[in-house]
């Protein structure tokens, strides 16, 4: 996954420089607010990198679930550094619905940022695929932000154009202002889904549906299930279970339904680990820990 994260980051570099390009020829602080998206980009491509970097390590004695949750601190970050670009955002739009501020070179301005539009909505797609694919919150995140700035650059084109042909320069900051707050929704998104990566929040309800499921299909007379607790940490998921079964039975046919369990868990979702505890369903100890 680490050739992703470096074609976000030279993706990042050519859109600051073309971005800055189109502001420098118009003086649009809709185009300025676009450029400054793209240098958190920049920023959070690198911090991306160092994520999935870390996140790759093999399991080890000190840390043996693995370092994925470290792709939790890369999106979190992200987000913060988004919240931050919104302000400067703000601050700029603010300044010159103060002081109005002339469009000029519109068609020589908005070409070059359409140009750079293309780029990010190439790399986007191929982020946000590679995202699905490779079960990484890094690049799906990394991807729908690159998405949302094509959609921001979009709206900002939009406004150049109609500040120019109307005359009404506020039309520019408010364009910047909009664009600001589509940052704020974007980036508090981004920290929130970390923050429950984080907190060892369970896994959707769609998934915890599908392993409920599998274990009905296992459920026959005398066999039971409790203690069911899932989370995700990064690309992983963690699924454990305690299993009930008749006390007359033996260990080999306990372990025996407990393999056919795990086999058909790691089936139904990738990257599990699976947990089983077994015990007999008529000692009310069993259900000690249901909680």
């Amino acid at each position: 996954m680490i050739p992703f994260a470096w074609l976000s980051i030279a993706a990042a570099v050519a859109t600051i420089v073309l971005k800055l390009a189109a502001w420098w020829i118009t003086g649009s602080v809709g185009l300025l607010s676009d450029a400054l998206e793209s240098i958190v980009n920049l920023v959070a491509g690198f911090v991306a990198l160092a994520a999935l970097t870390i996140a790759a390590r093999e399991p080890d004695e000190e840390r043996p679930h693995g370092y994925d949750k470290a792709e939790y601190f890369a999106s979190g970050t992200e987000g913060a550094l988004i919240l931050a670009a919104a302000l400067a955002i703000g601050v700029t739009a603010v300044a010159r619905f103060l002081a109005p501020q002339p469009i000029e070179a519109v068609g020589a301005g908005t070409l070059v940022s359409v140009v750079a539009s293309l780029i990010n909505l190439a790399v986007a797609r191929v982020l946000i695929r590679a995202g699905r694919q490779h079960d990484s919150i890094t690049l799906e995140a990394d991807g729908h932000h690159l998405m949302t700035d094509v959609w921001t650059s979009a709206g900002v084109i939009a406004g150049v154009w109609a500040a120019t042909a109307t005359g009404w320069l506020w039309i520019d900051p408010l364009l910047a202002l909009v664009v600001g707050l589509n940052i704020v929704r974007i980036g508090w998104a981004l920290i929130r889904r970390s923050v429950a990566g984080l907190m060892d929040t369970a896994l959707p309800a769609t998934e915890r549906a599908l392993l409920q499921e599998i274990l009905d299909r296992h459920a026959e007379a005398g066999i039971a299930f409790h203690a069911l607790r899932t989370r995700a940490s990064g690309a992983r998921r963690f699924i454990s279970v305690h299993v009930m079964v008749p006390g007359a039975w033996s260990v080999r046919r306990g372990h025996d339904l407990l393999e056919h369990i795990e086999a058909d868990l790691r089936a139904a979702l990738p990257n599990v680990h699976v947990i089983t505890h077994l015990e007999p369903v008529e000692d009310p100890r069993s259900l000690a820990d249901a909680r």
